[in-house]
């Protein structure tokens, strides 16, 4: 006879915490906070300390004696994911950097990396970016003759952007083409063939792009009772932040990671899931408890940013709502100014308006910094850029050049992944084709070459024009050194890659002083890293997006910098003093959105997150009339949303000119 002994898992034993949880978070909270068995939705709406709650929550955990390597939390930058574990090591301390956390992508490549065998991948794959998936369609569209076409051929960038997309909303080439588009659609088989001919590339040099991770990582779960068991036997409780932004391949990841053990937690906010055309799904958080009947549902609905006038206004909005979760953003801070509603003669007094009250709010001792323009689309802030100028306010304009799109950097990054995975041809051929004397033919004839050497880096035997020679002994040279070091610092390995590469540089580029900069400060953010796989994953995931020069660059004083941003790339943040522009029919909503009834909801959840940016002021602005080229039509009704806030909570104001 077997006897059973009884283990008590209950959570709610008393034990000594540190922390005292009760007292520094809102009842709604602590209950996300010290709840982790089964599945749990957590609707946090916005400025409803949803950061803080996950902290406290992985506190608590490893307070409660769960392992910190049992626990993985889902982010959607590294950086989120970075910061939250700090701030849980100064709560409970280091343990709490123990804890898996980052991106669904980095996560990916780790554990591919680790359990990619079972499935038939090398771990030393390489991860390619937007431009070496261009560089490779461009490559192969030319191998299939695709570019000698009558009619023009899409350009590879709009091809990376077809493949892409399909991946994201689990559509075939050809829907996505039919319905993005159909100057295309004469192409459409081509573009198919293109597509195949593509995957058949990546998988024959190893090569991984982002959307591969995402779904070698769910065939590796759904086909291997091994890998899986192994995955969720490690980790046993499964955090997903900023839920309502996956795609349904993050979705099916998700579940598959929470597996028997059932611990998983998805937190966000249905009514900010704005970003569909990247993928992702707001049914996926709206049908978490269909696919969880038993879940528990906790709405985070105190408010901590803004004040009640702002608050309501949000709230109201989102009653014309067809879809999602009930909440009432409620919040204990004092009561504010009405938003502002402001109408305007066209789009110059808008320009002048929002330029004036800028500078009146600054008098009043609101920094720079602390006020945000923010619009639908880039283009909307083109006027009032000229104004701004005019009148001598400095702003930054979010978007734009990023740090690893220089030529010069990814020149070094492609002779380290070289390093890495010696069978990478995008890296080859770019590496190739910066000696003297070798051109594409003959770089593609050289990678054939090293593909079959018994030794890849040694091209002594390498068959090429004498001018090239000496280029090759060198480059040769170089990686032998840098590959019999590959298990050393990346910072090692970059230094030996600048040294050969700055004569190159020198002799490139005018301005390689400066550009020798830039690989300075690569080399400072290598110096973060162990191993040079970690350092080209995260380079690959979360690229720096400045330039140095212009993180170097000297500020004149901290408030002295307004922001301009789209809503898209202001999620997430918050300012004291808040303009939203363009509130007009067919620009905020837009033209296309007004005949789909999807597309209309997230117009609507796209002026929510707007609006509840703002913590102090709020100025909501329209002009009254625009002729809009685009559609040879007048747009001249003020944005239906604003209708749909009731008149009582905004405030109107006219322009009075003096």
């Amino acid at each position: 006879m077997v006897k059973t002994f009884k283990l008590n898992t209950d959570q709610t034993v008393d034990r000594a915490f540190k922390i005292d949880y009760a007292a520094l978070l809102n009842e709604q909270q602590y209950e996300a906070a010290t709840q982790f068995r089964g599945p749990i939705l957590c609707i946090a709406g916005a400025g409803s300390g949803k950061t803080r709650t996950l902290i406290y929550r992985v506190a608590r955990m490893l307070e409660s004696g769960i392992a910190p390597d049992n626990i993985l939390l889902l982010t959607f930058t590294r950086k989120a994911a970075s910061n939250m574990l700090d701030r849980v090591a100064a709560l409970v301390g280091n343990e709490g950097k123990a804890v898996a956390g980052g991106t669904y992508h980095s996560f990916a490549a780790n554990i591919l990396r680790k359990y990619g065998h079972y499935i038939g991948l090398k771990s030393s794959y390489s991860i390619i970016d937007e431009g070496d998936a261009g560089d490779i369609i461009n490559f192969l569209r030319s191998e299939l003759g695709f570019n000698k076409k009558e009619s023009r051929f899409p350009q590879k960038k709009t091809v990376a952007q077809m493949f892409s997309k399909a991946n994201n909303l689990e559509k075939t080439v050809p829907d996505i083409v039919s319905a993005f588009y159909p100057q295309f659609e004469e192409h459409s088989e081509d573009i198919e063939r293109l597509h195949e001919e593509f995957g058949k590339y990546k998988l024959n040099n190893m090569l991984l792009d982002y959307d591969d991770l995402l779904i070698y990582l769910h065939r590796l779960l759904s086909t291997s009772d091994a890998a899986r068991t192994a995955i969720t036997t490690r980790y046993r409780y499964v955090m997903a932040d900023e839920y309502q932004d996956t795609n349904g391949l993050q979705a099916r990841i998700t579940f598959l990671l929470a597996g028997e053990n059932r611990n998983i937690m998805v937190v966000g906010d249905d009514a900010q899931s704005i970003y569909s055309f990247r993928g992702a799904r707001v049914t996926n958080i709206l049908e978490f408890p269909q696919a969880y009947p038993d879940c528990r549902i906790i709405r985070l609905e105190e408010n901590y940013r803004s004040t009640r006038p702002i608050l309501e206004a949000a709230n109201s909005l989102m009653e014309s709502a067809r879809e999602g979760f009930k909440k009432t953003l409620v919040t204990q801070k004092g009561s504010g100014d009405l938003p502002a509603c402001v109408c305007c003669e066209d789009e110059q007094e808008q320009a002048m308006f929002v330029a004036a009250r800028i500078l009146e709010l600054r008098e009043q001792g609101i920094k720079l910094n602390n006020m945000a323009v923010l619009f639908r689309s880039s283009f909307h802030a083109y006027q009032l850029e000229l104004e701004l100028k005019r009148r001598n306010i400095p702003y930054v304009k979010w978007g734009g050049f990023k740090f690893l799109e220089a030529g010069h950097l990814k020149d070094v990054i492609s002779h380290m992944r070289i390093v890495q995975n010696p069978y990478d041809q995008v890296s080859w051929l770019r590496v190739l084709l910066l000696i003297e004397g070798i051109g594409t033919h003959s770089a593609s004839e050289i990678f054939k070459h090293i593909r079959f050497a018994q030794n890849p880096y040694d091209l002594s035997t390498v068959k090429a024009r004498a001018k090239a020679e000496k280029g090759l002994q060198q480059l040769s040279k170089m990686l032998a050194s840098a590959s019999s070091l590959v298990n050393s610092p990346p910072a090692r390995l970059l230094e030996i890659v600048a040294d050969y590469y700055f004569p190159i540089l020198k002799e490139r580029f005018d301005d390689y002083p400066r550009r020798f900069k830039d690989i300075d400060q690569l080399a400072i953010i290598a110096g973060k890293f162990a191993t040079l796989s970690d350092f080209l994953t995260d380079l690959a995931l979360e690229p720096p997006k400045d330039s140095v020069d212009e993180a170097l660059a000297p500020e004149t004083s901290e408030d002295e910098t307004l922001v301009l941003s789209t809503i898209h790339s202001a999620k997430g943040l918050e300012w004291h003093s808040v303009f939203v522009i363009h509130a007009l029919e067919g620009r905020f909503p837009s033209l296309r959105s007004l005949k789909s009834e999807p597309e209309l909801e997230e117009e609507r959840r796209l002026m929510y997150v707007a609006i509840t940016r703002a913590a102090e002021n709020l100025a909501i602005s329209y002009p009254s009339q625009i002729w809009d080229p685009a559609t040879g039509s007048l747009l001249a009704r003020p944005s239906r949303f604003i209708e749909e806030i009731d008149s009582n909570l905004l405030e109107p104001w006219q322009i009075a000119r003096q």
